[in-house]
């Protein structure tokens, strides 16, 4: 793969003070030939934006080109009518950290910031998903439950319940994310329960005390019950953050069968009893072990009160994720955490994100896919003792007021900036080196996200419905094509 030379290092460091995404579009309106073949624009009906970090092109809109006849090349051919999962979002895990940040930011550059990432207009990138913690993450400043008291006490009527430190960041966030767009769906996720509540009396590790497990259950009911009285409703909750990782400070052991008995006596109960509506998400760990929740879904009585299975993939294999829908078609499946390593490496990781998250994990059945996370400050600041994360790189750095856009800012809007909610996948080949997925959204368009894995530039053609047109990458770039 082509080395990105020292001046593109040097204009990828700069771009997010300088250029931004707005300003990049429009200088490079005279740039042409990366992303689509040249032809004449009169009758043109197909939109692409391209990112192709060797060449320094950063998720820049390309020139017009009309669907005509093209010469014999590979052919992606996309067919509407063959339709599978609908789409529930893109986006990023919005961390107490993340939110922190934020805060801390002038009130008119964070509006900017929101409406950049948020907005469904113009230039803005449209995420569309969020994934929030239930108490601390690892990217926290420091753990903290719900419910904490000193140790030896215990509260199992949760009268001590409170969103204590999200009330300062996460929540006000949160609310100003929904005025740019009323529609982001959220997804809340624990780290850990109260430390009162597990075998170990630790925030690391340790498991849930069997005599708990009902008041853990009305813990998340009180925790979706506070977050709607701010205005804030969840989607889905996981029941447990990377259950199989104890070493993660906050983090709790929940292997299949305890979160099976969870689920079925008393989470779900605890839902329906509520009448809470929230829907109930299975795992939310590597694609090493999808016998985990099939495991789960094998048991009517537990399956009953669940959606879906999420899965991160620190280990195993994206085609992991299809196991789980064979096993069991009936419930989904959610892609909802994967990070970018500090300092990020744009030919890298744009490469593998688009590769195996955006185009693999919706190939195999996912209705979202989620990265982790959305900020952080230039030392990838805050997380954790004893077990955070030293080294996730944020999409965006905060560093006051300015901004600089990574890996994951582009990979997300790639997706999220077309395939709005509502959208179903469709059915595409896939020809060697050019792995792709497509998409129908609710307004009829049709979206190609597609990537060059080649060593060379590749010239293709794209194929829908009786009508075709010439595209070509370069090595490593991804192109979202827009068919009207």
């Amino acid at each position: 793969m082509k080395p990105i030379s020292s001046l593109h290092r040097l204009i990828y460091l700069l771009r997010g003070i300088c250029f931004p995404p707005a300003r990049i579009a429009a200088a490079s309106a005279l740039w042409l030939g990366c992303g689509m073949a040249r032809l004449p624009a009169q009758t043109a009906k197909v939109e692409s934006w391209l990112t192709d970090p060797a060449a320094a092109v950063f998720f820049v809109k390309q020139a017009p080109v009309t669907l005509q006849k093209s010469r014999d090349t590979a052919t992606i051919t996309i067919d509407p009518a063959k339709k599978f999962q609908s789409v529930q979002g893109f986006g990023f895990a919005l961390t107490g950290g993340s939110a922190m940040h934020m805060m801390k930011m002038s009130p008119t550059a964070r509006a900017a910031l929101i409406r950049e990432l948020f907005a469904t207009d113009g230039s803005h990138i449209g995420t569309s998903y969020l994934r929030v913690s239930i108490g601390a993450s690892d990217l926290n400043e420091y753990v903290f439950s719900y419910d904490d008291l000193p140790a030896g006490q215990t509260d199992t009527g949760l009268v001590h319940f409170d969103l204590g430190p999200d009330k300062r960041d996460v929540i006000p966030v949160l609310q100003e994310i929904r005025k740019v767009n009323p529609r982001i769906r959220i997804m809340g996720s624990p780290w850990s329960p109260p430390a009162w509540m597990k075998t170990n009396d630790d925030t690391k590790g340790g498991s849930l005390k069997p005599q708990y497990y009902g008041v853990y259950a009305r813990y998340f009911v009180k925790y979706i019950q506070a977050m709607k009285k701010h205005g804030i409703d969840i989607d889905a909750i996981t029941v447990q953050n990377e259950p199989l990782h104890p070493g993660n400070n906050p983090s709790l052991y929940m292997p299949a069968g305890e979160q099976a008995l969870f689920v079925k006596k008393y989470l779900g109960p605890a839902f329906a009893a509520a009448a809470i509506s929230t829907r109930i998400i299975i795992y939310d760990h590597n694609a090493d072990k999808p016998e985990y929740p099939i495991s789960i879904l094998d048991d009517p009585e537990a399956r009953k009160y669940i959606d879906g299975s999420a899965f991160h993939l620190y280990g195993g294999r994206i085609e992991a994720l299809s196991k789980v829908h064979d096993a069991h078609p009936d419930r989904h499946l959610y892609f909802t955490e994967q990070w970018v390593g500090a300092p990020g490496n744009f030919t890298r990781d744009i490469r593998e994100h688009i590769d195996k998250l955006i185009i693999g994990a919706s190939r195999n059945w996912s209705r979202t896919v989620i990265e982790w996370n959305l900020a952080a400050d230039p030392q990838q600041q805050p997380h954790t003792d004893r077990g955070g994360c030293t080294g996730c790189l944020g999409a965006v750095t905060i560093d006051k007021d300015s901004i600089t856009r990574n890996p994951a800012y582009y990979i997300i809007a790639h997706a999220a900036k077309w395939v709005r909610p509502g959208s179903v996948r469709v059915w595409s080949n896939m020809p060697e080196e050019l792995p792709n997925v497509a998409f129908q959204t609710v307004t009829g368009k049709t979206i190609l996200i597609a990537l060059n894995t080649a060593k060379d530039e590749r010239v293709f053609t794209v194929a829908c419905k009786g009508r075709r047109f010439a595209a070509r990458l370069g090595p490593g770039a991804v192109a979202s094509y827009i068919l009207n």
